[in-house]
């Protein structure tokens, strides 16, 4: 008898752990289901013709659309919703994962006569052209014609805030250098020219108005604010360099010192420019970008900043350097320097006088 309970004992212990299990995978498998935010958060996603499956759910997982790619793959088989469509799709990090699944099955919710394309901060107006042409086969002479075409311009300064006057200065490569905003874009795939150029001013719009009482309290216009911020975004890879930067040149600036940034050698000498270290060695190339012989800001935006970069010009951090050194490994670094003596010993430590 007492072998026939102790028996008992063992089955039943068996059955609980076997439930415990059970129970502690189903609650496991619901939690990672849940959505990643209970805020609304919409996110661009595309899903290119021929993609497989699990490629899918890992860039689901990737761009914290979804917390697990592998539960989502099992909710995708009890639900029958393996037929994801191609295309671009609006989705949000407050649904859940069977929320998004059902719409990336729905062949109404995607758009394939869309093409995404993301333009990385730091990007020069020539290269956003090329890559535009390369994924919708716009012109990119035609692009930057239209972004130096003062009639068009004209129009545009009616209708934009942040555009002004400023930009129509003869003197710069692209006009509108500095104001095609980087991010993530959904394009027709038969867009105008005007019609892209318009896409990434309504973005620089929802940034500008996002600033706008930060702008006017600066006491700066927004075209020399763009200029700062181009250089900053250039010279400097993390939001803490990039305030501090902005210190430094607002520091020269004051002190009516020359910026002497190597990054505006860079843009000087643009179609000429073969490597980094060219920037390094022409500071002597006669161009209005040029601050190493021209006092103040160059005259116009050396490339497209990003929203940190902006930030960090209209808030940066106070300090008493006046010099800096940067990335020189390739790491993005920055070295800061109060005195000259201090910066030809940084100079002299990383071989730079050479």
């Amino acid at each position: 008898m007492m072998k026939r309970n102790k028996k008992l004992w063992i089955i039943a212990g068996a059955i609980a752990i076997v439930l415990v299990i059970i129970i502690g995978g189903i609650l496991y498998y619901n939690s990672q289901l849940k959505a990643v935010s209970k805020q609304k958060d919409e996110v661009i996603f595309e899903i290119k013709q021929g993609e497989p499956q699990p490629e899918i759910l890992k860039s689901l997982e990737k761009e914290n659309l979804i917390k697990n790619a592998d539960m989502a793959k099992i909710c995708l088989k009890l639900n029958g919703l393996s037929d994801m469509k191609y295309g671009i799709f609006k989705l949000d990090r407050s649904w859940d994962t069977k929320q998004i699944l059902e719409t990336l099955n729905d062949a109404t919710k995607a758009k394939q006569n869309e093409t995404m394309i993301t333009f990385k901060e730091g990007m020069w107006a020539k290269d956003v052209a090329l890559t535009l042409e390369k994924e919708l086969g716009v012109s990119s002479k035609e692009l930057i014609s239209l972004w130096n075409d003062d009639a068009y311009l004209n129009t545009l300064i009616q209708k934009y805030p942040f555009l002004t006057k400023d930009i129509l200065n003869e003197d710069v490569r692209v006009k509108l250098e500095g104001y095609l905003f980087p991010e993530t874009y959904v394009f027709s795939k038969k867009a105008t020219p005007e019609q892209i150029t318009e896409t990434f001013l309504d973005h620089f719009l929802t940034i500008y108005q996002k600033y706008e009482k930060d702008i006017k309290e600066s006491g700066q216009s927004i075209h020399d604010i763009i200029k700062l911020a181009s250089m900053v975004q250039y010279e400097a890879s993390t939001k803490k360099d990039m305030e501090l930067v902005a210190g430094v040149f607002y520091n020269r600036l004051k002190k009516g010192m020359k910026l002497e940034s190597s990054v505006t050698v860079c843009y000087a000498l643009y179609d000429d420019l073969t490597s980094g270290e060219d920037c390094e060695i022409q500071y002597n190339i006669d161009s209005p970008y040029n601050t190493y012989k021209n006092e103040g800001l160059p005259v116009g935006p050396i490339l497209n900043p990003g929203e940190d970069a902006i930030a960090a010009v209209l808030h940066p951090e106070k300090s008493d350097y006046l010099y800096f050194v940067a990335d020189i490994y390739g790491d993005g670094k920055v070295y800061y320097a109060k005195t000259y003596d201090e910066q030809l010993k940084n100079q002299e430590k990383f071989n730079l006088n050479k």
